[in-house]
């Protein structure tokens, strides 16, 4: 833990010496502490200087998700406040449900730099290659009804885009009702799973799980969704530092958090103009059947009233819906 403190220390002042001295009394640990982390560091990869009287200086770092990289720009934050960084793990948010039965406070953060298992909606998979993504979920725990948080996951896709906005200047959309898009295509996978008491059904904890894609490659997509998916570096004509993107996506989700449910007019008028699923063709898709429809509005609960051929109006709650033009449905 030591390597981390350490590293948290020389990101938060990167570019400027530091002395080993300093460091000693900041952090609390041994001189000899302070050069062993140091030593530890250059050896992941680390580029740090030293200097005679006046210590060392974080000068490049590589682009890894880990506790070290996060914890100073969190500091302040309740998400993200118990961070939890994995190499390889089956599911983000299988970590955090376990962790949250284990009696993890709310605030718990897990990230990974590899899903061997990733979910998304309806039991399909979201593919996790390795350093190339962001995927974290984080854990709440609201004193609510589970019927009061129906429309968390909207909140959520707000954040993400905020996070997103905060820290690559692009602002993307939302398709109905958690999918992240950038020219019709995907970029960010959201699912939010709770967990109720048997006995009382009250709401024991939510873990929301977010997938990006960061520096992906086309060649990093299996042929059957490469037309469908997008990343950041595909969009922006460069690489992004998960680190960074990391820490806006939790402070975003920490700002959403504070404000929940409450600033509910706030975080409404934002899904709306980020909504790419208004104003569209769209297809209604059960087990069962497909119906077609226009997408009217999201209602004041995020939930999407559609126009039926018929000129019925209905208000879909729940479910999947094709937006025309996007994802191979023309």
């Amino acid at each position: 833990m030591s390597r981390e403190r350490v590293l948290a220390l020389l990101r938060e002042r990167q570019g400027e010496y530091l002395s080993g001295e300093a460091m000693s009394k900041t952090l609390g640990i041994s001189r000899a502490g302070v050069w062993k982390a140091i030593e530890g560091l250059r050896q992941e990869g680390y580029t740090i200087s030293s200097a005679p009287n006046r210590g060392y200086c974080l000068e490049d770092a590589p682009d890894r998700l880990r506790v070290g990289e996060l914890f100073g720009l969190l500091s302040d934050a309740k998400i993200g406040s118990q961070l939890a960084c994995m190499d390889v793990i089956d599911s983000t948010n299988t970590e955090c449900k376990r962790r949250a039965m284990d009696g993890a406070p709310e605030g718990l953060v897990v990230t990974a730099e590899e899903q061997t298992g990733g979910r998304g909606r309806r039991g399909r998979g979201f593919q996790s290659p390795r350093g190339k993504g962001l995927y974290l979920s984080a854990l709440f725990r609201p004193n609510l009804e589970p019927a009061q948080v129906s429309d968390f996951t909207a909140w959520v896709a707000v954040a993400v885009c905020d996070g997103i906005e905060a820290c690559c200047g692009l602002r993307p959309q939302i398709k109905w009702t958690n999918d992240i898009v950038v020219n019709g295509k995907k970029l960010v996978g959201i699912l939010t799973e709770l967990n109720i008491e048997s006995e009382t059904n009250a709401l024991d904890y939510m873990v929301t799980g977010i997938g990006i894609n960061v520096n992906h490659e086309p060649e990093d997509f299996s042929p059957e969704i490469r037309d469908m998916a997008t990343s950041l570096s595909q969009i922006l004509g460069r690489t992004v530092r998960r680190s960074e993107l990391a820490a806006q996506v939790i402070l975003a989700l920490d700002r959403m958090y504070a404000a929940y449910p409450e600033d509910r007019a706030e975080y409404l008028a934002k899904y709306r103009a980020d909504c790419v699923t208004t104003g569209h063709q769209v297809q209604l898709i059960t087990p069962t059947a497909r119906r077609q429809a226009f997408a009217l509005e999201i209602d004041e609960n995020f939930n999407l009233v559609v126009e039926l051929y018929n000129g019925k109006k209905e208000t879909i709650c729940a479910g999947e819906v094709s937006v025309r033009g996007m994802y191979g449905y023309v």
